[in-house]
């Protein structure tokens, strides 16, 4: 799929939309999910997409974008990475703060675009990287952020530790935004805020999910 073919399938099957965590930033949002999930199952055949988690604005992502944005001090200067960054949320928050270098971060190419979309939308500019940053050890960053990491054995089981060696290099601060996943560790977060996100009963068991921003610690 080329990047022109993406953005069409984005626009198609979006419309800009406010979080309601985050109502000053707008994103490229599905209105419904399952055409926007069967639409993308019939294209994964052909083009290897992923399932569209970049069409949603998740609650850990919701989360962190609102402490950003009410704590712009954390990242101002500064070079953020929205870690698994989906539609972009985070790291648009982050450059809307004042961040000195965002990169939004996925393994999906489609996601890639869609936050280069939202960022252009928000009127700031994200860099986008893809491929498994996990392969590598982290460097580089002041401030990792992480939405929804933790919805899966697998994926818990390698991030987790990445972005731990993350937290244990000096300087660097790594947040991490949960909704009450159920592989979240139990150890070495510190909480420190919550916010009551209204949610899908498409996406979500609920109408509302409590997120909590944490600061990961070192191993």
């Amino acid at each position: 799929m080329t990047e022109d073919e993406a953005r069409a399938f984005i626009r198609a099957q979006t419309r800009p939309a406010c979080p309601p965590l985050a109502p000053e930033l707008t994103l490229h949002l599905a209105t419904a999910v399952t055409p926007l999930w069967e639409a993308t199952e019939e294209m994964l055949a052909q083009a290897r997409l992923e399932p569209p988690y970049w069409a949603f604005a998740w609650p850990g992502g919701q989360a962190l974008a609102r402490y950003v944005l009410d704590h712009p001090e954390l990242v101002r200067k500064r070079a953020v990475l929205d870690f698994a960054a989906g539609s972009g949320l985070a790291a648009i928050a982050a450059a809307r703060a004042g961040a000195r270098h965002v990169v939004a971060a996925e393994l999906d190419p489609l996601a890639a675009v869609a936050a280069r979309l939202n960022a252009a939308l928000n009127h700031v500019f994200v860099e986008t990287v893809t491929g498994d940053l996990c392969a590598e050890p982290p460097a580089g960053w002041d401030v990792i952020l992480a939405g929804d990491v933790c919805y899966d054995a697998r994926m818990t089981a390698r991030v987790v530790p990445w972005l731990r060696s993350a937290a244990a290099r000096p300087g660097t601060l790594v947040l991490l935004a949960d909704p009450g996943r159920a592989y979240l560790p139990r150890e070495g977060l510190e909480p420190l805020a919550a916010f009551d996100v209204p949610v899908t009963r498409e996406l979500e068991d609920r109408e509302v999910r409590r997120a909590v921003v944490y600061r990961l610690m070192p191993p």
